[in-house]
């Protein structure tokens, strides 16, 4: 996300936003940022949202993400993101993206993996109780 440039701005528990400034290294041919950008800053940023109030070492694996695209990206956007339920091991989410004017330019839903970190391999697992 930094090489994209997605700069982090608001985020609580089930509820991220994110930032991206409009640079033409982002853009298609016809100078609109490219769908893929607009679907990886929205991959991160409904991931986001489902860690807001995890655990450090928690990620998200992508199962499934489906993007709906309304009008061309121009210009400054901006990302958010809600986690609508998360169980013990899946999260679902959805979010958009507004150009300045506050026109969605685009809308995706999620469903991810919880990934915990896996306990430290040197240290034997303990049984029972002390």
């Amino acid at each position: 996300m930094e090489y994209l440039g997605l700069l982090p701005d608001h985020i609580e528990p089930g509820l991220a936003r994110t930032r991206l400034p409009w640079r033409v290294q982002l853009t298609n041919s016809r100078g609109d940022v490219h769908g893929g950008t607009l679907m990886s800053v929205l991959d991160f940023t409904l991931s986001a949202a489902a860690r807001a109030d995890l655990e450090a070492g928690v990620s998200m694996a992508t199962i499934d993400m489906t993007t709906s695209f309304f009008s061309p990206a121009n210009g400054d956007l901006v990302i958010e993101a809600r986690c609508l339920k998360r169980g013990r091991s899946i999260a679902f989410c959805e979010g958009e993206i507004r150009n300045a004017g506050g026109e969605v330019v685009c809308k995706a839903s999620g469903t991810f993996r919880i990934v915990r970190p896996k306990p430290d391999a040197a240290q034997p697992a303990r049984v029972g109780t002390d």
